[in-house]
């Protein structure tokens, strides 16, 4: 198992935290408080908050603000938090990034700059993009490699940022051979790359903790599931990573292949955390009978969500 030499200053289970509307897709600020209540009392060791599974992309800015700052309020230091700040202009990100660290956020999360499904950057623009992120914040930077942005990280790019701008330190890798990713960019980063972290739900997890993940950034619905097979493989009981992966697999690959971003809603619903589990217009419902899978699923595994409100 590959593993880095720089101690990390977040680590473990930093879940998504889905944003919460009304049956008429407002802002449903009581539910987004309960919600962060659930997700710290099941065990989360940190928050993400406006990323894609939180429908970022559904935001106006001004709600953006209200969220962001209502999250840090409401959560006050409990767990750090994360705060997705993407967006493909480079003063537009610098400066959503200054706001979320002077309201308290411990990290941003930021994708490279890209527009629908042809507006790419070149690499050179791309670094500048980050270098400028950075001088304009003290806190650490996440590079998000997902599909979404149809952008190219190669890993030698990833690790040179790392080593050479001040505060890019964390990696969220969810594209096809994550671990192998993974385990290329800490040979080529060393102590740069603080933070490698696993995504997209957790699909992937336990090559990504075997290739030297020290993070995961997963849905929100079930970190107690989740948390226990990080904290075997960290204390190097592969076979109890093992079998709790294999336990909680069936829900994972639910969330990841069927349910989607609306998954940790639906479960938050489905125990009462929240008032309504509907994304924001025009996102389509869970089909009935995916939602219906959902929670067969979960009952058989009794996760913290279908209770805590109980």
């Amino acid at each position: 198992m590959s593993s880095t030499a720089r101690a990390p200053r977040y680590r473990g289970i930093f879940p998504v935290v889905p944003t919460t509307f009304t049956e008429s897709g407002e802002l449903d600020l009581d539910s987004q408080k309960r919600c962060l209540d659930f997700m710290i009392d099941a065990g989360v060791d940190g928050l993400c908050i406006l990323a894609n599974f939180s429908e970022q992309f559904s935001l106006s800015d001004d709600e953006r603000e209200i969220l962001t700052r209502t999250c840090l309020e409401h959560v006050a230091g409990r767990v750090p938090v994360i705060v997705t700040t993407t967006h493909y202009g480079t003063s537009v990100c610098a400066a959503r990034s200054k706001r979320a660290q002077d309201m308290g956020a411990a990290m941003v999360m930021v994708m490279p700059p890209y527009h629908g499904a042809t507006f790419r950057v070149p690499e050179a623009q791309i670094f500048e993009f980050y270098a400028r992120v950075s001088d304009a914040i003290g806190i650490p930077i996440m590079v998000q490699d997902a599909p979404a942005s149809g952008t190219v990280l190669s890993a030698p790019f990833l690790a040179r940022m790392a080593q050479e701008i001040e505060n890019l330190a964390y990696f969220k890798i969810e594209v096809p051979g994550a671990a192998n990713k993974l385990r290329e960019l800490i040979r080529l980063g060393g102590d740069a790359i603080e933070g490698p972290w696993d995504g997209e739900e957790a699909i992937t997890l336990l090559a990504d903790l075997d290739a030297g993940a020290t993070g995961a950034m997963t849905g929100g619905g079930f970190p107690d599931g989740i948390r226990p097979i990080i904290e075997a493989h960290r204390s190097g009981d592969m076979d109890q990573a093992f079998a709790l992966y294999q336990r909680w697999l069936p829900l994972i690959n639910h969330e990841n292949r069927q349910g989607g971003i609306l998954t940790a809603k639906a479960l938050m619903k489905e125990g009462g955390v929240i008032a309504c589990e509907a994304g924001r217009h025009p996102f389509p419902a869970m089909h009935p009978e995916v939602r219906r899978g959902l929670i067969d699923i979960a009952k058989r595994l009794d996760p913290l969500v279908l209770n805590w409100a109980r």
